[in-house]
């Protein structure tokens, strides 16, 4: 894949790997539903779950896969509708379905319990889990992504985008809206992004925009976050557009460990997933459990 088609998918606050060759993928069925994973190295398991329309090759070339499977059992997955796991274009095959493709994941695995780490999407989907599995988790990590409440889950703006995406390739409002506060894309940008998403035949339009719409069945009320005590991480940078949400989710929750990177974003070239401060931070709270 080209820079312009990973900036491309970067502005959509989407980040998107380039493209590596996984010789050790396997896949497993999440009931009909076939999903690609690698598990590798020994020791406690970790689950690494990755942002949206990114796969688990993201992980691979930020280094993270390298740096944590030298102490533990590392698990990533393409989440539905991305990599190369099936990809329905329905929207009621995301939301909570796509939560629950972790749990089978463990099960067909025979992991009783694991720590999870989540960026973005990842992260929305690992507070949905907090909620509904806590007991398979030993530690959670939510990078750049609080978990949805009802209000955002349920947010027309999201529909808005989806429908943008599904008719134009790029939506328009998504991509300045989660953009850097320092790099918006001008109109001019915005045409030649479009063109190149057209052009991109690895790129669905169709399942994006049925994911994006399958967001509604992720909400997790503030009263559910604040109940989780699965020792948990927040980790956010200061240009991240997560970062009022991820503040509001350490109010809810004052024993969760907080990180705030300065100058680190969500997507692009100061991303926070590609920071080593982030296995930094998932190996210290690792570390620190039961102390």
């Amino acid at each position: 894949m080209s820079l312009d088609l990973r900036c491309l998918a970067m502005l959509l606050g989407l980040l998107s790997a380039p493209a590596l060759a996984v010789e050790d993928g396997k896949f497993a069925d999440s009931n009909g539903v076939k999903i690609h994973y690698i598990d590798r190295g020994k020791g406690e398991p970790i689950v690494l779950l990755h942002g949206g329309t990114s796969s688990l090759e993201s992980w691979v070339s930020a280094g993270v896969v390298a740096n944590l499977e030298k102490d533990f059992r590392v698990v990533a997955f393409d989440a539905r509708g991305s990599g190369k796991s099936d990809k329905p274009r329905d929207a009621n095959a995301y939301g909570r379905q796509q939560a629950l493709d972790v749990p089978r994941l463990l099960d067909a695995l025979a992991i009783e319990r694991a720590h999870i780490v989540g960026f973005s999407l990842g992260a929305s989907t690992v507070a949905q889990l907090l909620t509904l599995h806590p007991e398979r988790f030993l530690t959670a990590t939510q990078a750049g992504g609080a978990g949805r409440s009802p209000e955002a889950a349920n947010d027309p703006r999201i529909l808005v985008e989806a429908d943008e995406i599904e008719k134009s390739c790029v939506s328009r409002s998504r991509l300045y809206r989660q953009a850097p506060p320092n790099a918006k894309p001008t109109e001019e940008e915005y045409q030649r992004r479009e063109k190149l998403c057209r052009a991109d035949a690895n790129f669905d339009q169709f399942l994006v925009a049925a994911s994006l719409r399958g967001y509604r069945d992720q909400a997790v009320t503030p009263e559910q976050m604040r109940a989780v005590n699965v020792p948990t991480l927040g980790i956010v940078g200061t240009l991240d557009h997560t970062l009022k949400e991820m503040l509001e989710l350490r109010a809810l929750r004052p024993a969760m460990k907080f990180v705030l990177l300065e100058g680190v974003s969500h997507t692009g070239p100061s991303g926070i997933q590609g920071r080593p401060e982030l296995v930094e931070a998932v190996r210290t709270l690792i570390a620190s459990r039961g102390k």
